[in-house]
């Protein structure tokens, strides 16, 4: 089998969409195919249809229910912020050791491809001490590195590829998604960081408003797994 660590620069960059859209195409030519997000902040209970594990949950072609949410995401909380504080504001914690045995053990068991969904950006605290950069580090499997499209985003991004190189994190591919109304064309976005990328390749993602894996670059990232 094969496993992949989805991250991205911030929060509210794409991850999901792109890790759904992967799943369905992969599904659509004959792939087995899994996916995790393991630590959800800003999980509200009562419309949990729209939530990121269960929009997973739909590409992968299975129920919407407590049992597959609890399967692929354990650690949910409420409030929509640094899942460290979030835990905190419910008397919890994330247990570090215990999140990377959870995604060992996945990594482990699933034929085909994994997809690990990271929370926030790569820097993203998840206790007092670990964050989701020592998440990746500890599991050592190849990054998906998704970046937005916006004004600022090429600093971003080239600030989170110096911080992976110094943990000699492997890439798989960057793919830029689009960003909602935003001000800068996404080629000229996609050539600029190609400029600093080394040898990984940078794939751009439009928005779209229809069928997640109706768009060629699915089928462009797929051929870096």
């Amino acid at each position: 089998m094969s496993a992949y660590f989805v991250t991205a620069t911030g929060t509210d960059i794409g991850k999901t969409f792109v890790t759904a859209g992967l799943i369905r195409y992969l599904c659509e030519a004959g792939q087995r195919v899994h996916a995790l997000k393991p630590v959800v902040s800003g999980y509200d209970s009562s419309v949990v249809e729209t939530s990121d594990p269960a929009v997973l949950l739909n590409a992968l072609g299975r129920a919407v229910s407590a049992d597959e949410i609890e399967h692929i995401a354990p650690w949910r909380f409420r409030a929509p912020l640094a899942p460290d504080i979030a835990a905190a504001r419910e008397g919890r914690s994330i247990d570090f050791d215990a999140l990377i045995g959870f995604s060992r053990a996945a990594i482990d068991a699933t034929p085909g491809i994994l997809f690990i969904e990271g929370v926030g950006g790569i820097m993203v605290p998840l206790d007092a001490r670990r964050t989701v950069l020592d998440w990746m580090a500890a599991l050592d499997i190849p990054l998906l590195l998704v970046v937005g499209g916006y004004l600022g985003a090429i600093s971003h991004t080239l600030t989170a590829l110096d911080v992976l190189a110094q943990r000699k994190l492997k890439m798989a591919a960057i793919v830029v998604s689009e960003s909602e109304r935003g001000t800068v064309e996404l080629e000229d976005t996609v050539v600029s960081i190609a400029r600093f990328s080394k040898d990984v390749a940078v794939i751009g993602l439009p928005r779209l408003p229809g069928g997640l894996n109706q768009h060629p670059a699915f089928a462009q990232i797929a051929t870096h797994l």
